[in-house]
């Protein structure tokens, strides 16, 4: 019998993240016939825009559907913008059926807000929402792998990952050789492993090669709610603050206390757009004193206040990006600008 694969796309949802997990099992059907068949689900059995604006057709609504073997969650930017408790129960109650379940670029908000991942569970997303699912489920054990497969939770951090997801897939059930021979018609010249990094490495990201200088630059990412200050970086990789200093001019043109400071506002802009966190707790989880030299940074690096940022998202996306609940509109704790 044919594997059955369903794909519940949520109102802009990524295509390329979609497409990318569908196109591999349509080529494997053509080396061996039947090993797969899919159809798409939405939330009512109506067409579903992408980011894009594409729509797709969908075959039926996700509640009309009582048994399946794999279900997929596929979203975008507003994960949790048409999460209701009714869509919980309704993956719950696919999942008792026996559905292993699954998530496509951020589609694992969805499954971690009906509460069907553990902290047991290794589980990504796209990096560029990485931030707000810590944030959000700080409880679960979030990657920044390219995919993540277990005995019932399979996720993805979409766009081409989907592909490399898909290959494995096919692998571990057909063989490596039929994978290989999927891979080839993409014109893909080597599958990566889950464990390949979702984002350039930092070297490619900032065009450094000096080794030091990229071992600070991932100890600043991995300390942003806790600030390192300057004489810990230097200690971080055995130099003087001096020297330090000299590194990043040289090679970034730049200060290691700017470049620092326009990592955590980068990330306090993510988490702005990203979710619904209040701007206080952003501006904790970022390494900021409080909320007024916060706004005053921000304002200076982006031109605008947090506060302001955050409306006109809401008013570009008609909501905020990780609000959940049956209303979607932003609430905005209110910020003392002084």
């Amino acid at each position: 019998m044919p594997e059955d694969m369903s794909f519940l796309l949520l109102p802009g949802f990524s295509a390329i993240g979609f497409m990318s997990a569908v196109e591999p099992l349509r080529v494997a059907n053509r080396f061996h016939d039947d090993l797969y068949r899919w159809r798409i689900l939405s939330l009512d059995g109506a067409p579903v825009a992408a980011s894009n604006g594409i729509s797709i057709n969908a075959e039926a609504a996700v509640v009309d559907v009582h048994a399946a073997q794999t279900v997929f969650v596929v979203a975008g930017f507003e994960p949790l913008a048409c999460y209701t408790r009714a869509l919980g129960d309704c993956l719950k109650r696919l999942e008792r059926a026996g559905a292993t379940l699954g998530g496509i670029d951020t589609g694992s908000f969805v499954l971690a807000e009906a509460g069907l991942l553990r902290g047991s569970d290794s589980v990504t997303v796209h990096w560029e929402a990485l931030s707000a699912f810590r944030e959000r489920f700080p409880s679960l054990n979030a990657s920044q792998e390219l995919f993540e497969i277990g005995a019932r939770r399979i996720t993805c951090a979409g766009g081409t990952a989907s592909i490399d997801m898909m290959l494995d897939l096919i692998g571990r059930k057909h063989g490596a050789a039929l994978a290989s021979a999927v891979s080839e018609q993409f014109v893909v010249s080597r599958i990566r492993q889950r464990s390949d990094h979702q984002r350039m490495e930092i070297a490619a990201r900032y065009g450094v090669h000096n080794r030091k200088l990229i071992q600070v630059i991932g100890a600043m990412e991995q300390h942003m709610e806790e600030p390192l200050t300057p004489d810990q970086l230097a200690q971080e990789i055995s130099v003087t603050r001096r020297q330090l200093e000299r590194l990043f001019c040289a090679s970034l043109k730049d200060t290691p206390t700017h470049f620092y400071l326009q990592l955590r506002l980068t990330r306090a802009r993510e988490l702005l757009q990203q979710t619904d966190m209040s701007i206080t707790s952003i501006c904790v989880a970022c390494g900021f004193e409080s909320p007024s030299h916060f706004s005053r940074t921000y304002r200076a690096r982006f031109g605008v206040s947090p506060r302001s940022d955050r409306q006109v998202m809401g008013g570009r996306n008609g909501g905020a990006v990780l609000s959940s609940g049956e209303a979607t509109q932003v609430s905005v704790p209110a910020l003392s600008e002084s």
